[in-house]
């Protein structure tokens, strides 16, 4: 089949979109907090009631996909954004905040699931490892920008400087006392522009190969009968919590400990996070051409957990930079993980796919603990539990024995020797 270019960026797009959407709440959480009176725990029940919906809607989204092609899910997904983002900007409270967060987190976990097998198909399977990587690049761009965009908008609406046409409508439109609500306006517009957008495009046709397909309830009880198939479950559930656990609490951390303003110094950390997690993408690339993906697992988890200690237990300054480069050393656990565990089975690997998937609801969970323990003890208290996440990351590194080692640089002549 003759490659898409357009659906290729349409696709990229996508990815940009449901990032810019995703990891916004933790630059927001100060704000948050301030607006709706909320102890931590509250607080962390909005990312939980997000990622939840990945936890829920994976695997039936899988099923939604076979059944009415990926266009149609892609369009329901972001109609149900849209509905999501403008429930809450129109009617703000912590109430219609927990069901906005769940809707839009059911429209993001629609999309993750519709378009890799789209990707596959319109990009062509030879380049469906760099167009792969690609869209994790426009992910993390995405995630970079938010709270960037979140600074903006927020100090030209709070200021009695001439804004531009968009932040004098949400003057109008947003609260006085809630300027960040405009964001949400913003997520609604994006949302309905791609229902547009992608109901005005024609889609190629696609035809899941027989490993990609979802499969049946009893394929996916056998699959957890397996321990791998659980460990490898816990070290996507363990990734993501630890990368949300976090992104979410940077802002309110350094508002906290170290006395900095959460709307430009906080959402700034925050950005870096994210800017810093693309530049450790392109570092780990490189590296898994010279190593053996376990090997560079190990340091990059190693490195993660020194450098949160330091930003625990260290000056603003250190903090200001170390949570960043936190960012940077858990760049690379997604894609190894992932790779790991599919290349650690022969088949199933379609229904393999969405159970890992499933595992993104630890982005809900682990926060929520962070949060409940810093209501009891204190946030850097509630923050040390991280370590027991990326402990259990690390250790993926020296137990996984996969079917198939990624090919690198040296690994024939170390065959040899061996």
């Amino acid at each position: 089949m003759k490659r898409n270019l357009f659906i290729v960026g349409l696709i990229i797009l996508t990815f940009f979109v449901i990032s810019f959407l995703t990891n916004i709440i933790g630059p927001l959480v100060p704000d948050i907090i301030k607006s709706f009176d909320l102890s931590l725990t509250m607080v962390a029940f909005l990312p939980f009631a997000f990622f939840i919906a990945y936890g829920v809607m994976s695997i039936p989204s899988g099923i939604l996909v076979e059944k009415l092609g990926e266009k149609k899910v892609m369009v329901i997904a972001f109609f149900i954004s849209f509905l999501g983002a403008t429930f809450f900007a129109w009617t703000p409270s912590y109430t219609t905040y927990l069901f906005s967060l769940f809707f839009i987190g059911t429209g993001m976990a629609m999309l993750q699931v519709a378009i890799n097998p789209l990707l596959r198909v319109a990009g062509g399977e030879s380049e469906f490892a760099f167009n792969s990587v690609l869209g994790q690049l426009f992910f993390g761009l995405a995630s970079f920008l938010s709270p960037l965009v979140y600074s903006y908008i927020v100090l030209n609406m709070g200021s009695d400087a001439d804004g531009n046409t968009i932040t004098n409508l949400f003057s109008k439109i947003v609260p006085e006392n809630l300027p960040w609500i405009s964001l949400y306006w913003v997520f609604g517009i994006v949302s309905l522009m791609m229902v547009i957008v992608i109901g005005l495009v024609k889609f190629p046709s696609v035809k899941l190969k027989e490993d990609e397909k979802v499969g049946a309830l009893q394929t996916h009880l056998d699959l957890l009968k397996k321990p791998m198939v659980i460990l490898y479950f816990l070290g996507i559930f363990a990734y993501v919590g630890t990368e949300q656990g976090v992104a979410n609490w940077i802002s309110q951390f350094l508002s906290t400990y170290h006395d900095v303003d959460p709307q430009i110094v906080g959402a700034q950390a925050v950005s870096r996070f994210w800017g810093l997690m693309v530049a450790g993408t392109i570092l780990g690339l490189i590296l898994l051409k010279f190593m053996d993906s376990r090997k560079v697992l190990i340091f990059f988890t190693a490195a993660t957990m020194i450098t949160l200690l330091a930003s625990l237990l260290g000056s603003k300054s250190i903090a200001l930079w170390g949570f960043p480069l936190v960012g940077f050393f858990s760049s690379v656990m997604w894609s190894i993980i992932i790779s790991l565990a599919l290349n650690s089975v022969k088949t199933h690997h379609g229904s393999f796919s969405g159970i890992l998937v499933t595992g993104i609801a630890g982005g809900a969970i682990v926060p929520l603990i962070v949060g409940g323990l810093g209501d009891a003890l204190g946030l850097k208290f509630g923050m040390f539990f991280l370590f027991i996440t990326l402990g259990y990351i690390l250790s993926i590194g020296f137990w996984s024995k996969p079917l198939i080692n990624n090919d690198f640089i040296g690994k024939k002549e170390s065959l040899l020797e061996n």
